[in-house]
């Protein structure tokens, strides 16, 4: 049997001339996210993102035996 969890990290974009500023801002607090879930013995199996207005959802999708 597999346990799952879901987590949803969201970014907005600012105004900025580099165009990578939230890949950038956001690579930090999905490491965070990984080791987090890592720790308690998930492995990441799934990443979506999706757009919506100025906002980046990124959804990381974790799972680990039970």
């Amino acid at each position: 049997m597999k346990d799952t969890k879901v987590e949803t990290l969201i970014f907005y974009s600012k105004f900025t001339f580099d165009k990578n500023h939230i890949a950038k801002s956001s690579q930090e607090e999905i490491q965070k996210k990984l080791d987090e879930y890592s720790k308690n013995g998930y492995r990441l199996i799934s990443t979506t993102s999706t757009g919506f207005g100025y906002a980046i959802y990124i959804h990381l999708f974790f799972e680990k035996d039970i």
